[in-house]
């Protein structure tokens, strides 16, 4: 396995902030936005701070000559006018860039990810885009921040081939107060941490990132911080009764783990516990799926770095509300030992579940988090997945779908527009439950093809709890799409792993501490 510490802090990026005139502050770039032109008019509108508009004319002019219309992911570079200490001048599009609101974030933040990916390969940059308020600049710290990501781990003899993300950016805000930006920049700089980490995770591959591995990595990763870590083996999995991860683990010579994460501070608010599904490669098992549906399963432990990641940034950012995070790691093969579809296997709490399709093994494990994550009494519960292709079916590969309680269900939702990822309320039928019913166990593990994403939904319900009767709130996250992107970078999110789930998640822990302030 890579070096720990690398993995932690992949290749990251200085982030400061300036009051200082454009011409007092020396970098290789100078980033400015371009907002979309008016209806009907195709030209952009390249925004400059105040007072440059005689110097940065020629930008102006260039922006013109291009054609430049400002949309989203359009990146143009070109000279920077003399008379100013930039080399050159990145000029990337904002879209039709609203007054207020989480979607004017979201566009200033995917600007400053689309330029510092351009970026890649230079030492520094100033980026001047519209941020006249604390709730800009924090987006755009956090688009640098997250733009600047390249994986490179795996590489030998091309490993020059790729370009170093931009090493250094300054966020010009001359109308921002300073101690709101020293806020703004150390939030940035946590959430990018822990969003790179989760990449990097999902990125190494399956022959390095196997079950004990992650365990390890956490372990590791956890060591300074105010997170501890708890890991169970095979003996003690079958000790505790957790059939789910042990019947999905046991056709790999890599044994399955439950990882507890636990960062508890003083004086919490509430406590909140993620369950992530940690499979780190998914062969379907012996329901093995086609071959070119397995080229990406590495990312099917992207659930558990999402939780893992972001319990770090918690404890970085010292939030006030206690987390407990469930990694569960499998990895899912067929062998002469593996689960057969048929057998029923019992779920931690003693629930015993009839496996048709070994391929819906995520659940299985899932089950096992959440009955352990609820036997601790949280004041919520939420489980983190890429669990369904039937996500992808309903929702397209960016937006992530969220089932569950109602309250917490718009909690995450709320959480996710305000931190800008994309995901979306779904319910959970009752007419969908009878199809999981079993003629030999308490319920099965597939049941109706249609509203596949749902049904799982509603397995997973079956496993929430709480003591002394009580249930506990609880959500479920399905990441499948969002988590891996297949296809070319655009705005700050790579090829491959996303990182997708860890802001919605750290901003649920702060909306939960500030409801409690």
């Amino acid at each position: 396995m890579p070096d720990v510490q690398d993995l932690l802090e992949p290749r990251g990026i200085e982030l400061t902030a300036t009051h200082k005139a454009l011409g007092r502050t020396p970098a290789h770039a100078l980033v400015l936005g371009v907002a979309k032109g008016q209806e009907g008019d195709g030209a952009g509108r390249v925004l400059l701070p105040a007072g440059e508009q005689r110097r940065l004319a020629p930008v102006v002019e260039a922006a013109t000559v291009l054609r430049l219309k400002g949309a989203a992911d359009e990146v143009m570079v070109v000279p920077a006018p003399s008379g100013l200490p930039f080399t050159v001048v990145v000029l990337t599009g904002l879209g039709a860039l609203p007054e207020e609101s989480p979607e004017r974030a979201e566009a200033l933040r995917r600007a400053a990810g689309a330029a510092v990916r351009r970026l890649a390969g230079t030492a520094s940059a100033v980026l001047a885009l519209p941020a006249d308020s604390e709730q800009d600049a924090a987006a755009v710290a956090e688009g640098a921040a997250l733009g600047a990501f390249a994986f490179a781990h795996q590489r030998a003899a091309t490993a020059g081939a790729v370009q170093a993300p931009l090493a250094s950016a300054v966020v010009h805000a001359p109308g921002v107060a300073r101690a709101a930006l020293g806020r703004c920049l150390d939030r940035a700089a946590a959430l990018g941490r822990g969003v790179r980490a989760a990449r990097t995770l999902v990125d190494l591959s399956p022959n390095v990132m196997y079950p004990e591995a992650v365990a390890d990595y956490a372990r590791q990763a956890a060591k300074g911080t105010k997170v501890s870590v708890t890991v169970l083996a095979e003996k003690e999995l079958a000790k505790g009764g957790y059939g789910g991860l042990l019947g999905v683990g046991q056709g790999s010579v890599h044994g399955p783990r439950l990882v507890k994460l636990e960062y508890a501070p003083a004086r919490a608010a509430q406590h909140y516990a993620y369950v992530g599904k940690g499979i780190t490669f998914d062969s379907g098992g012996l329901s093995l799926k086609p071959p070119a549906s397995m080229m990406t399963m590495k990312s099917d432990m992207a659930g558990a770095a999402a939780v893992l990641a972001t319990l770090l940034t918690a404890a970085e950012l010292g939030l006030p509300v206690k987390v407990t995070g469930w990694l569960c790691l499998a990895e899912n093969l067929p062998s002469s030992t593996a689960t057969r579809p048929g057998d029923v296997i019992t779920i931690r709490g003693g629930r015993t579940v009839e496996v048709l399709n070994t391929d819906a093994e995520g659940r299985l494990v899932l089950a096992d988090g959440l009955v352990a994550a609820c036997e601790e009494g949280p004041d919520a519960v939420v489980d983190i997945a890429t669990l369904t292709g039937a996500q992808m079916v309903a929702l397209g590969a960016r937006t992530f779908g969220i089932m569950g309680d109602e309250a917490l269900r718009t909690a995450v939702a709320d959480a996710a527009r305000t931190a800008g990822e994309d995901g979306w309320p779904m319910p959970l039928p009752e007419h969908l439950r009878p199809s999981l019913d079993s003629k030999v166990a308490d319920l099965k593990n597939i049941g109706d093809k249609n509203g596949g994403m749902l049904v799982a939904g509603i397995f997973l319900r079956e496993f929430v709890g709480g003591q002394d009767g009580a249930r506990v709130p609880w959500a479920h996250v399905d990441i499948a799409g969002p988590s891996f992107n297949e296809g070319s970078p655009y705005g700050y999110t790579p090829a491959e792993g996303t990182g997708a789930g860890v802001r919605t998640l750290v901003r649920l822990l702060e909306d939960a501490a500030a409801d409690r302030g």
